[in-house]
């Protein structure tokens, strides 16, 4: 583990930009971006678009160590380089921007009002290489629908199950069990997600640190306890859906909560903008979640 880094993450000012969205949501991203499917033909076609998206961004003088203190890439964004370093190389080194990988391969099905993770094959091999390529942290994700105490219950023990994994490889996790922005009983699992959050820190060796990715509380201030316990290297909210300015507004309410969006830092960006109009587009949408993230 990069102590620089972890200290960074641990206590700096900023948020962690989500660059992560992979095969399933890529063709959603690209026309939002304002890029159609019949703009490319095969997978490869639409990688190739979706890392000039993602390296317009990171290279955009915009997208500034200042106020972000962390960046989500995807496997394929990992692999790939920009102005000829490794992505998570340029990141670092040239932006001071620290690097993390998702590692999730999508949902399974409903379940218990939840939607756990789909198998990782060769988890161990993806973290092997994550390591080589100077990555700091990983991402995964699960989905919670329903306040079902079973089901909310599976979803924390995976994730921290291979969380131990991911520590083990000398990574640090962050451990998403997204709770839907729309489920009619949101507040009663969040409370049922807390109880089982606390359960599974308490399994932690001492030094054993892992990072959280939550869906804005329905309550403010209600992850406040997670933030402070000495085994969370840093509590990060989801957009989850809502426009920028919903969570901009709703994150501003809850201290020690800081932004992890996709979406919403997105947002407005588009394939056809000049340079002056997509740096002038993302430099807003980077100070107005970095504003809402440290108040």
């Amino acid at each position: 583990m990069n102590k620089v880094q972890m200290d960074r993450i641990h206590t700096g000012k900023g948020f962690i930009a989500a660059l992560d969205q992979s095969g399933g949501s890529t063709p959603k991203a690209l026309l939002q971006y304002g890029i159609k499917e019949d703009s490319y033909s095969n997978e490869e076609e639409m990688f190739n678009l979706v890392h000039d998206m993602r390296k317009r961004i990171i290279t955009s003088p915009a997208f500034t160590s200042e106020y972000i203190l962390g960046a989500i890439l995807f496997e394929n964004t990992m692999d790939r380089t920009i102005n000829e370093q490794f992505t998570a190389d340029y990141l670092w080194e040239k932006k001071g921007i620290v690097p993390f990988l998702k590692v999730d391969k999508g949902l399974a099905a409903i379940e218990n009002g939840v939607q756990l993770m789909k198998p990782i094959p060769d988890l161990d091999n993806l973290l092997k290489r994550a390591v080589e390529k100077n990555i700091f942290g990983t991402k995964m994700r699960s989905v919670i629908k329903d306040a079902n105490y079973e089901g909310i219950k599976k979803v924390v023990e995976q994730q921290f199950e291979l969380g131990k994994q991911i520590i083990e490889a000398g990574l640090v996790p962050i451990i998403e069990p997204e709770v839907d922005i729309h489920s009619l009983n949101k507040e009663e699992s969040e409370k049922i997600l807390k109880h089982e959050i606390f359960n599974q820190l308490s399994s932690l060796r001492q030094s054993e640190k892992v990072m959280l990715k939550l869906s804005i509380p329905t309550k403010e201030n209600f992850f406040s306890d997670l933030a402070s316990n000495p085994h969370i290297a840093r509590v990060v909210a989801l957009s989850g859906g809502y426009t920028q300015i919903e969570a901009n507004e709703k994150l501003s309410r809850n201290q020690g909560l800081i932004a992890s969006f996709s979406r919403a830092l997105s947002q407005g960006l588009t394939a056809q903008q000049t340079d002056e109009e997509f740096n002038a587009t993302l430099s807003s949408s980077i100070k107005a979640i970095y504003a809402a993230s440290i108040t």
